[in-house]
């Protein structure tokens, strides 16, 4: 299994993801949302030159707020600077669109911009269309090498249901995800990529790279997950997920999950107590980065177990070991941005030094 860490991107905070290659991660994700954070790109390529065998990349960029073309561009042009170690996480979009009141990039855009960068990706021609025309494109005066598609750039594909997924096998190198901890999960997963690999003529490699963001929460002795230590911890992360879910069904329709339905009422007031004009803003608040104290109440040890890998260290191993065997490469760690220094470092030496 590998480990690494999925950050806030903030330009004057690269000593984080140095930290973390020191402490043995593999992989600083960058997160790419305009609204909140700085540019993912921008913080990239500082990383580039400022670890030495990392692999660094967008954890996840977005579709819909950049052309194919100006994606490949950029994830070339860090290439460049950190040969052979970068990739490009890609999605439809989340906070990047969702705060500027748009919805994410539709499922059959996402296929058409996916089969543009991954060519551009190899370095190959493409017919692209933009504004109604089509027209060939490809990166010219690759020999000067403002940009490296020489090097491969792995494309992992961000998708969270199985239409999704199915992409991720059909054009990717790799699936994105946030599953649950909990193996059944990471199956049905798989399958998904598989049905989209063979629809694109062939079966999944046995290189196919699978990682899920997640937190931790390490309980010290007689700690329950109701203590104000492990809600500053992953408090961030965990309501995220009732953010998400919240747009899902406002834009979807349908019910909020079992373990949510207590709490839903209250939320959703709290929600639309803003008025429709803002609400976009309101939803996200804080987004993985703190906790609003207004929502702290909503965080219930319920819902840090079906979200976060919490337990005590042994358990956190045993939980690890479980997702490895159905198939997780990766497990890249978001923990609230006030403690992410203290929860990585914990990590890695009460689980990552004993696996």
């Amino acid at each position: 299994m590998d480990f690494g860490i999925c950050t806030a991107s903030k330009i004057d905070e690269i000593g984080y993801i140095t930290h973390a290659e020191n402490l043995g991660y593999s992989h600083a994700w960058i997160a790419d949302s305009q609204m909140i954070w700085s540019d993912c790109y921008a913080v990239l390529a500082l990383a580039a030159q400022q670890t030495r065998r990392m692999k660094i990349g967008t954890g996840v960029s977005v579709a819909g707020t950049r052309l194919a073309p100006v994606t490949a561009n950029s994830i070339a042009t860090i290439n460049q600077l950190a040969p052979g170690r970068t990739f490009l996480g890609i999605g439809t979009g989340n906070t990047a669109t969702r705060l500027m009141g748009h919805k994410p990039m539709k499922l059959k855009e996402f296929a058409e911009y996916l089969r543009v960068l991954r060519a551009l990706l190899r370095g190959q021609e493409v017919d692209f269309t933009w504004q109604g025309q089509t027209h060939p494109v490809q990166f010219l005066m690759q020999d000067h090498k403002f940009i490296n598609v020489e090097e491969p750039i792995p494309l992992y594909v961000s998708g969270f249901g199985p239409k999704a997924q199915a992409l991720a096998g059909e054009y990717g190198e790799g699936l994105v995800m946030s599953v649950p901890p909990n193996p059944g999960f990471m199956h049905r997963a798989l399958q998904n990529a598989e049905a989209g690999a063979q629809r694109a003529g062939r079966s999944l490699a046995d290189d196919f790279y699978t990682a899920s963001l997640t937190t931790v929460v390490m309980l010290r002795p007689g700690e329950s997950l109701a203590s104000e230590r492990v809600l500053r911890e992953c408090g961030a992360f965990v309501i995220a997920s009732i953010h998400y879910l919240y747009d899902k069904i406002r834009q979807f329709g349908g019910d909020p999950p079992g373990h949510l339905r207590q709490i839903w009422d209250e939320y959703s007031a709290q929600v639309e107590a803003t008025p429709e004009t803002h609400r976009h803003m309101r939803i996200h608040a804080g987004h993985c980065t703190y906790l609003l104290p207004e929502e702290a109440k909503f965080v219930t040890p319920e819902l840090i177990k079906s979200t976060c890998l919490a337990g005590s260290p042994e358990e956190i191993i045993d939980q690890v070991r479980g997702l490895e065997q159905a198939g997780l490469k990766q497990l890249m760690l978001l923990p609230s941005f006030e403690t992410q220094y203290q929860v990585i470092e914990d990590f890695a030496h009460q689980v990552m030094d004993k696996l």
